[in-house]
């Protein structure tokens, strides 16, 4: 019945529920905004267009978008929220208090005013790339992350900021976030924590013309990062290149003994040029150490020889000394007992006991000063 009513009547129904808005055209032209509700609208030979829009999606996209704010500018402003961009500003978009998008440099983003309530906060990131951290937390959370970089810098540690390849500002550790709106932004970590390094198995050649491999250990630390970043490629590349030129001239100059017998001097001299080099690039070196000197085959063989030969030959001076102290000894001995008759028969009864423990049985005869006086016979015969 109201089909046909409609038909004579040239009127078309329209219902749009309360989570929807609707846009009318008559004969391709932009007539109203429909409200939620029923709408009696002009039908006339088929020439109504209805286009619906679901408020669950609050972002306006239609190919009427222009000819609804150019012809009917009022309805636009009471039912739309407009969100445009400068060529360096960021949009933070809220929808009832929740982070609903984040819109880049020259953009515009139409909104049905009924689905917000709508919060829009403007950055301009001329001034400043950097995101607030709250606001980088949020926008994390909210998994949007696609428009800012995120750098972490842990404990010990600095990060250098750069810009288009110009340096901004040192970082403190924490975690920085920067708007990604098409400028270069790279953080550059340095760790200011102490560090060693080690130059291992480096061929030098001795004064004497004896080829020597050295392993070399060096403790360092960054104090002025700014300088070690700007003034080197590699900082650490720097120090180990350094410690290579400094102790190749010093060992250089040096025979193989005086470097084995002067360990302790060869890195001070060393020392000392590396930690006026490193200071001039931001680095603090502590401790540098030679840690091992390794010679070819043949030479360890040569110098185990050298080592034998001394050896035996403090070996045999001790020998002689010993003999000679013992001759001195017997011959004191002996001199005491000539003087001692005392000591001499002293001297006797000891031996009588050391003869007495090795036989089973012993007979004396005469007396113990028989058995002596034959024994001091026995000895002259």
């Amino acid at each position: 019945m109201k089909t046909i009513l409609e038909k004579l009547l040239g009127r078309l129904r329209v219902l749009v529920k309360e989570n929807e808005r609707a846009v009318a055209l008559y004969k391709g032209e932009i007539q109203a905004v429909l409200m939620p509700g029923e709408h009696w609208l002009a039908n006339r030979r088929g020439n109504l267009e209805i286009s619906r829009h679901d408020l669950k999606n609050p972002e306006f996209v239609s190919a009427y978008e222009k000819a609804l704010f150019d012809k009917l500018p009022d309805v636009a402003a009471r039912h739309f929220t407009v969100v445009r961009t400068g060529r360096t500003d960021i949009a933070v978009i809220e929808r009832d208090g929740a982070l609903h998008a984040v819109l880049v440099p020259d953009r515009k983003l139409v909104l049905w005013t009924d689905a917000g309530p709508w919060k829009v906060t403007s950055v301009d990131t001329a001034a400043d790339l950097a995101v607030d951290p709250a606001l980088m937390r949020r926008i994390g959370q909210a998994r949007k992350t696609e428009h800012m970089f995120l750098h972490p810098v842990v404990d010990g540690q600095v990060g250098l900021l750069f810009v288009d390849g110009v340096y901004a500002r040192t970082l403190a550790a924490g975690a920085h976030a920067f708007w990604n709106v098409g400028r270069m932004v790279q953080v550059k970590v340095v760790d200011l924590k102490r560090q060693s390094l080690d130059v291992a198995g480096q061929e030098m050649l001795t004064k004497d013309r004896v080829t020597i491999r050295v392993n070399i250990a060096a403790e360092y630390r960054v104090v002025d990062p700014v300088t070690a970043v700007s003034t080197v490629k590699d900082f650490s590349e720097a120090l180990y290149r350094a410690l290579q030129y400094a102790f190749r001239k010093t060992l250089g100059a040096l025979t193989l003994d005086q470097i084995l017998d002067k360990k302790v001097t060869v890195d001070e001299e060393a020392a000392a040029k590396v930690r006026t080099d490193m200071a001039a690039i931001g680095l603090e070196v502590s401790d540098i150490a030679l840690k091992d000197v390794i010679l070819p085959g043949e030479m360890r063989e040569i110098l185990n020889q050298v080592v034998s030969a001394e050896k035996q030959a403090e070996a045999n001076v001790i020998r002689r000394r010993e003999e000679t102290n013992a001759t001195r000894s017997l011959l004191n001995t002996a001199k005491v007992m000539a003087e001692n008759p005392v000591m001499l028969r002293l001297k006797e009864l000891e031996a009588l006991e050391a003869i007495a423990d090795k036989v089973e049985r012993l007979t004396v005869h005469n007396g113990t000063g028989g058995l002596l006086n034959d024994l001091v016979k026995l000895r002259d015969s």
